[in-house]
């Protein structure tokens, strides 16, 4: 699994639990209202951002395993202040290859969070095969779907764009990923084992005060372009074209997300 910088997962969390689809999350919560206690396996955790967005939503007493393959992460994610009525503990786990034992034991729910589009089409099929087995949901938020739209224009925008949509296809540690098409992919295998979902836009929504973002975004996108064999003085001059829009405030970007609710049928 390719390790995501601390820095880079703060600057976005932000972003990202003000994209969480609300009728998405409203049905998570709606499932779990009536329980007592609930039991939680988060896969490719992070700092712990999922937690940090469910965890005062969800009802009665809560037990969180965080999993993931970054230790530096992952103590960083053992280490926050969870409700009083939590408990977290932390599993160092290597998703590629060891998805089912971070399954293992008595688990109600299954989230994550950014992960879908970094995983591989087999990945997912294993996960969808073994939740399936054990009957329990799972909350996919902030998967990536493709859409982007950045405005002001410029001509090099949909080349760059074109870039970003292939490197997010590169294997990350999982095989090869199956980036924009990862939820749809996911939905559908879902639905095939007798599952019911809900799912809709969770997109960032970037405006010209988010510079700090932006500016991230557009240096990540212009390697992306360097990667994919784009000329380096048309990549350049394209991000210099973008931090000079971000200066004077006149940047915007949206970025589209899917998140997504699936359970068994005939699971209230």
């Amino acid at each position: 699994m390719s390790g995501f910088s601390a820095d880079w997962l703060a600057l976005r969390e932000p972003y990202d639990l003000r994209a969480r689809n609300p009728a998405v999350l409203d049905a998570v919560v709606t499932w779990c209202k009536d329980m007592f206690a609930i039991r939680v396996v988060d896969l490719g955790c992070g700092t712990g951002s999922t937690l940090r967005a469910l965890a005062l939503r969800l009802p009665g007493r809560q037990t969180w395993r965080l999993v993931d393959n970054d230790f530096g992460l992952l103590a960083r994610a053992a280490a926050m202040v969870p409700p009083a009525t939590a408990t977290v503990t932390a599993s160092p786990l290597d998703l590629s290859r060891d998805l089912e034992g971070a399954l293992d034991g008595p688990v109600d729910i299954i989230t994550t969070s950014a992960l879908l589009d970094i995983v591989s089409e087999s990945w997912i099929e294993r996960l969808a095969v073994e939740i399936s087995a054990r009957a329990i949901p799972l909350y996919a938020a902030i998967s990536h779907d493709g859409r982007t739209e950045i405005v002001p224009a410029d001509p090099f925008d949909a080349t760059v764009v074109a870039a970003v949509n292939w490197h997010q296809r590169t294997d990350k540690g999982f095989g090869p990923a199956l980036g924009a098409t990862s939820a749809p992919f996911a939905i559908m295998r879902l639905k095939s084992l007798g599952y019911s979902v809900i799912h809709g836009p969770s997109d960032w929504v970037l405006e010209p005060r988010d510079r700090d973002i932006q500016l991230e975004i557009f240096s990540g996108w212009a390697a992306a372009a360097r990667q994919a064999g784009q000329a380096l003085v048309d990549t350049v001059n394209w991000l210099a074209r973008r931090r000079e829009f971000v200066a004077a405030g006149q940047s915007s970007i949206r970025v589209g997300h899917i998140d997504f609710w699936a359970r068994q049928t005939g699971t209230l």
